[in-house]
């Protein structure tokens, strides 16, 4: 297989990002996160509060905990409103960083996972509807409180948001970030979560999990070689979930890391930040 990539090197944001205060004369927000394409930010607003985000309403957790993310295609201009406890109502505009993606090559591909048949769309069609069903829930524990750390280090094959064209032919963006590493090598619990979903043998990602961190936000890993976690099962930051694996549409080892808020899809490297020096 050859990978080939094209892109004006992105410059990460890892920073706190802005509070707004009552001395400046709005609500006591405060925001964890870089607000760019394909970014998660955490936020805490007064309790009991009521919010919304391009129109949605934000789960608060008890303590006033949230999440906002921004897709790849995310708009420039956004904003969040806000109704506070004592009536006090409003709206705070927010800057969205743009971004250019690269165009990434993969050539070696077996046929049949380029161009699946008949049976095996309907077969893809199922299994997307089952995956999509699970990403749908928004469970109120806020688990996404603890960060997110890397699940396994090696060398980023892949990223979020290239233009993929696999074979020749133009394929839908990334999704999220490829991490080449040998077989067998465990794969930890990023953050705390719920084992929401757990397949043996998807035809694109083969053996494939899915971790629930709260409030519609998603972890999945993809091509495992061992499934270690049951559905259901409730997973702390550095519990083993499994073994990186070739399962799936993969021509070597290594793991498909993907972040996703609600069904969009984020960039793991802006969430977890720079990887770790590798032993």
């Amino acid at each position: 297989m050859r990978r080939a990539f094209f892109s004006v090197p992105l410059l990460l944001l890892f920073a706190t990002g802005p509070a707004f205060s009552d001395a400046d004369g709005g609500p006591d927000f405060h925001f964890k996160g870089p607000f760019i394409q394909g970014g998660l930010v955490t936020g805490k607003a007064p309790p009991g509060s009521d919010l919304h985000f391009d129109g949605k309403p934000l789960r608060l957790s008890r303590e006033g905990n949230f999440v906002i993310a921004f897709g790849r295609k995310a708009q420039e201009r956004m904003q969040m409103t806000y109704r506070l406890p004592d009536g006090t109502s409003g709206a705070l505009p927010l800057s969205i960083m743009q971004r250019e993606y690269p165009v990434e090559k993969i050539e070696g591909l077996p046929a049949g996972k380029v161009t699946p048949s008949e049976a095996d769309l309907a077969r893809i069609r199922n299994e997307n509807a089952a995956l999509s069903k699970a990403r749908r829930a928004d469970t109120d524990a806020p688990l996404f409180i603890t960060g997110f750390d890397w699940p396994v280090t090696g060398r980023v094959s892949g990223v979020y948001g290239s233009q993929r064209i696999l074979n020749g032919k133009p394929r839908s963006p990334h999704s999220g970030t490829d991490i080449a590493t040998a077989q067998g090598t465990p794969i930890l619990a990023p953050a705390d979560g719920i084992v929401a979903w757990r397949h043996p043998d998807m035809f694109f990602t083969g053996r494939t999990v899915l971790l629930d961190h709260g409030h519609g936000l998603f972890t999945v890993y993809a091509h495992l070689d061992r499934i270690d976690v049951a559905k259901g099962a409730r997973v702390k930051k550095g519990d083993p979930i499994g073994t990186v694996g070739a399962s799936g549409r993969a021509t070597a080892p290594h793991l498909h890391w993907g972040i996703s808020w609600f069904g969009t899809a984020l960039d793991p490297e802006i969430v977890a930040g720079p990887m770790p020096k590798q032993p």
